[in-house]
């Protein structure tokens, strides 16, 4: 059977977070398991590069559209490799083989009368690619939860594609294919939304000529979703490519929430409008949240290095947290805390120790050679019977687009492997001579137990199954899906060996104190350049003989423009309560209020203030300052201070000033 399943094409304006992380290995791992059900799997990811925010952002950094998005998509391409992602394609829509077909298919629909030409006029979101009506602005702002940021009043000649047209079909494919939109909530809010009634939909802009050109009328440029959806069939060679007439429809397009109701309303129109089959299912899943509530991404500048993610805990190890923290129809919650604790808890303590004391006790017991077992007894049944069960609801759960569901199966079997080495407890029959063909059983059932979790496994952490082979003796083509729940596959006389730990459980605190120590050494550094300009203000105001040359002093850093310093928001901040934190000598925590928000602050300040001398002292917060963790907490600013040698001063000001005075 053939199998075709799409990421969304990503914004290539930054390098992706673990928020486009999850959508494409959540892609990865239904596409693996596909193939290891033997289907032909077809799966495809890329890059929109056609947008107005894409102009913006290059221009920004001082080079063109196509060198700018040339090296994020090198980025991207690095991820994906980073993260074990086995896509067929890569399409980007810079590319002269989606252009084509773009401009093909434009041509087609103006020719049908399905495309026309009028005068746009309306409120445009340039992050959000979206018009707005203004009724629908909330405070005069973009609508989208994850926006409201400005929009702008545009008016300008426009094609429109007639979306109005196909609102009945649309509500009856729905109607006649339930499992369509999923899940079940996101099918519920697309309906409301059809149902209130379409508009026509502006396909082409002039005020700007990024992108791909209309045709006929060269001065429009295709508008962003006309443009990115196709590319789902560009990339297999519409109208005449074999692997269009092979892989077409799609069985699973997968995206986050927010960009569902492109994929289920616009895009099943245009293909109603070409009369091309739908695609069989449009899964939205949700966003990745930080613990307060708000959402993972670029603009709100929340965003973790996915690679050091990465280098830290490994892929396979990154991508189980992912996939395991993203139940169906809700959002996930990510901090390093959770990482950490989910990677020790199931990974370490009953993954990988499992692996780990099972085959030490055939080392220890059999010379590391799996014997020839005995006749099964109620355990042994338990055990077999629950891996069958467990198959059959991991395919399921993934046939349902939920790898969460399916991670959870694959853990009842985890936990009854461990609880079966603690019922026959091969230590105790190690003791005996008349038990030794009951621990050859109980030996030979633990192998078979680790060779099944490879199996179950593989499709979410493909690096470890080859891990777990080697282990075995066993070369990697004994990962077969449908021996997941079979039994004596493998043949006594193997050669195991104990290896190191799968997965060592993490300290996060051998992190933590790199970051503290970095933190330190910029505060260090901004102290310095405070100080230096101190003591450059006192010498223009004494007007004496030059003060000798201080070889302590670092040279002034490069001049900044007035907006530059603009950017910095300096703050008086009272401190409501001060104490130092634990293992370490340098770090305070701080609670600090500024406009009647209470922070939290670390500072590199404990060896040279005692907690109760900074209570109720107002001081100068940098209160723009991007977040960062340190020692576990999560610290919101920074504290001025001046420093010289091993001499340092926190600023203060006068109480007079309340907290969230600016300072300027």
């Amino acid at each position: 059977m053939k199998y075709y399943i799409t990421t969304p094409i990503f914004y290539p304006n930054s390098s992706p977070h673990i928020g486009t992380a999850y959508t494409t290995v959540a892609a990865d791992a239904l596409a693996r398991y596909h193939r290891l059900l033997g289907d032909e799997v077809y799966f495809l990811t890329g890059t929109d590069e056609n947008a107005q925010k894409i102009v913006r952002t290059a221009e920004a950094n001082h080079v063109d559209p196509r060198t700018y998005v040339d090296g994020v998509v090198k980025r991207f391409k690095e991820l994906w490799k980073a993260l074990d992602i086995s896509y067929d394609d890569f399409i980007r829509t810079t590319e002269e083989r989606h252009q084509n077909v773009v401009q093909q298919i434009f041509t087609k629909l103006y020719e049908k009368g399905d495309i026309y030409k009028s005068e746009y006029s309306g409120w445009y979101c340039t992050p959000c690619e979206t018009f707005w009506l203004e009724n629908k602005l909330v405070e005069g702002k973009c609508p989208n939860v994850d926006c409201g940021r400005d929009v702008e009043l545009l008016k300008e000649e426009s094609y429109f594609f007639r979306l109005s047209k196909y609102q009945d079909a649309l509500l009856k494919h729905l109607a006649d294919h339930l499992e369509f939109i999923q899940p079940v909530s996101r099918r519920n809010e697309m309906l409301r939304f059809i149902e209130s009634g379409l508009e026509d939909l502006c396909v082409s802009r002039t005020t700007f000529q990024w992108g791909i050109k209309v045709p006929f009328d060269p001065k429009h440029v295709v508008y962003v979703w006309l443009d990115a959806l196709i590319n789902y069939i560009s990339a297999l060679g519409y109208p005449d490519g074999e692997n269009y007439k092979r892989y077409w429809p799609a069985d699973v397009h997968i995206m986050g929430k927010d960009i569902v109701r492109f994929h289920a309303v616009i895009w099943p129109i245009i293909l109603m409008a070409l009369d091309i089959p739908l695609p069989k299912v449009i899964y939205g899943h949700g966003w990745y949240l930080t613990k307060d509530g708000g959402k993972i991404s670029k603009s709100r500048g929340n965003v973790q290095d996915s690679f050091e993610l990465i280098q830290r805990y490994g892929s396979d190890a990154i991508r189980y947290f992912l996939l395991r923290e993203m139940q169906v129809g809700t959002d996930g919650t990510y901090s390093e805390d959770n990482v950490v604790e989910r990677l020790n808890s199931d990974l370490a303590n009953d993954f990988g120790n499992f692996v780990s004391r099972s085959l030490a006790m055939v080392v220890k017991y059999r010379n590391g050679i799996v014997p020839c077992p005995g006749q099964d007894g109620v355990q042994e049944r338990e055990v077999k019977a629950l891996s069958n069960e467990v198959k059959k609801a991991v395919e399921k759960r993934l046939e349902a687009c939920d790898p969460a569901g399916a991670l959870e199966e694959i853990w009842r079997f985890v936990a009854r492997c461990n609880k079966y080495v603690d019922e026959t407890a091969p230590w105790v029959l190690a003791k005996h001579e008349e038990e030794q063909e009951h621990l050859d059983t109980v030996l030979y059932t633990f192998v078979e137990c680790i060779r099944v979790m490879a199996i179950l496994t593989a499709p979410f952490m493909p690096g470890l199954p080859p891990r777990i082979c080697a282990l075995l003796g066993l070369d990697e083509g004994i990962i077969r899906w449908e021996e997941a729940d079979q039994w004596g596959i493998l043949k006594h006389g193997l050669k195991v060996e104990k290896g190191e730990q799968l997965f060592p459980r993490i300290d996060i605190s051998q992190y933590t104190i790199a970051e503290e120590t970095k933190a330190v050494e910029q505060a260090q550094t901004q102290d310095q350049t405070i100080s230096k300009t101190q003591d450059q203000n006192q010498d223009q105001k004494e007007l004496t003989e030059p003060p000798a040359l201080c070889s302590e002093f670092e040279p002034i850093k490069e001049e900044i423009s007035i907006e530059d310093f603009a950017k910095l928001d300096l703050r008086v901040a009272k401190i409501l309560s001060a104490e130092k934190v634990e293992k370490t000598d340098k770090l305070m925590k701080l609670e600090v209020e500024v406009a009647g928000v209470v922070r939290t602050v670390v500072s590199g300040i404990a060896k040279h203030y005692a907690p109760e001398d900074l209570v109720n002292q107002y001081v100068v917060l940098v209160a723009n300052l991007k977040p960062t963790k340190l020692r576990g907490i999560m610290s919101q600013g920074m504290i001025l201070a001046a420093s010289q040698g091993e001499v340092l001063e926190v600023l203060m000001v006068n109480k007079d000033l309340p907290g969230g005075a600016l300072v300027k």
